[in-house]
């Protein structure tokens, strides 16, 4: 059998960088090992695998070149875009269904893809100590940023790590470790990031790390993108706005740049959304 697999880049910005995920098409009648299998052959951190659904618009599984994962972002804004791009769909609202649940897709005049996301679930806090040796910075170090380390999902559940301005570059993981880390407690990853100062219009740069899954470092995450939009909205409150833009990939020398927003009511997030653009950047024959 031989099925096509999109090659794309995801939050891209001005057509370069992103984070390239596959994306096969009419996927109804591949098995999970079948899934698997063109995602071990694609070799991106992920890839999306589109099919019909009764209910919901379109039903999407994603599979990394080891497993299935729940939700992943950045397949998903790959996934829609190439739907629009062959002209599949128009611009307007879809909805999605994954194992993370039902989840609003919204395509803009300009070709934008915008993710609706789980609402988020705060897992914990965690020590400085016990992730200073998951990344190299010392717990000192990570303790001066006033902020704590916490466990947020909204779809995936990734360990939110602020650090000082000027550490992110800084950042070594220590690989094993993380995996151990994140299989003991059933995490994704990490996904660190740095305040921006206001003139650079951005919020935040970031770096994502899910060792546990094939990924040693993710040039644009969109499932930790929105959990950190909740985390910035639920620890600075006014001193952000509710819409954040965020910059990924830069020490992969790959810049992304991710647009995030959480809707407020009565303080409490009602809505979670992702959004950016993409580009298709090849076509891969996969014969199994």
């Amino acid at each position: 059998m031989k099925i096509d697999a999109y090659l794309v880049n995801a939050f891209t910005f001005n057509g370069t960088g992103g984070n390239p995920a596959g994306v096969v098409l009419q996927a109804d009648n591949l098995s999970d090992e079948e899934k698997l299998n063109i995602a071990k052959a694609v070799g991106f951190s992920e890839t999306a695998f589109v099919s019909q659904d009764d209910e919901a618009d379109f039903a999407v599984s994603f599979f990394t070149t080891t497993s299935e994962v729940d939700f992943c972002g950045h397949a998903t804004l790959a996934a829609f875009s190439t739907l629009y791009q062959k002209g599949m769909i128009s611009e307007g609202q879809y909805v999605q269904r994954t194992k993370a649940g039902l989840l609003a897709v919204t395509i803009a005049p300009d070709g934008q893809i915008i993710m609706e996301q789980k609402l988020p679930e705060y897992l914990g806090e965690l020590a400085y100590e016990a992730i200073s040796e998951l990344i190299g910075i010392d717990a000192a170090v990570l303790a001066s940023t006033g902020l704590p380390i916490e466990i947020i999902s909204t779809g995936l559940s990734d360990i939110i790590v602020p650090v000082p301005y000027g550490y992110l570059d800084k950042i070594r993981v220590n690989e094993d470790r993380l995996s151990d880390f994140c299989r003991k407690h059933h995490l994704v990853g990490l996904h660190a990031f740095e305040l921006c100062g206001k003139d650079s219009g951005l919020t935040a740069s970031c770096r994502n790390f899910a060792p546990l899954f094939g990924i040693s470092e993710e040039s644009a995450t969109g499932s930790a993108s929105g959990a950190l939009a909740c985390y910035l909205s639920k620890h600075l409150g006014s001193e952000h706005s509710n819409r954040f833009l965020f910059e990924q990939g830069r020490a992969m020398n790959c810049v992304s740049i991710i647009t995030a927003a959480v809707e407020l009511k009565e303080h409490d997030i009602i809505k979670v959304r992702v959004g950016g653009y993409a580009h298709e950047i090849g076509l891969q024959q996969v014969f199994f």
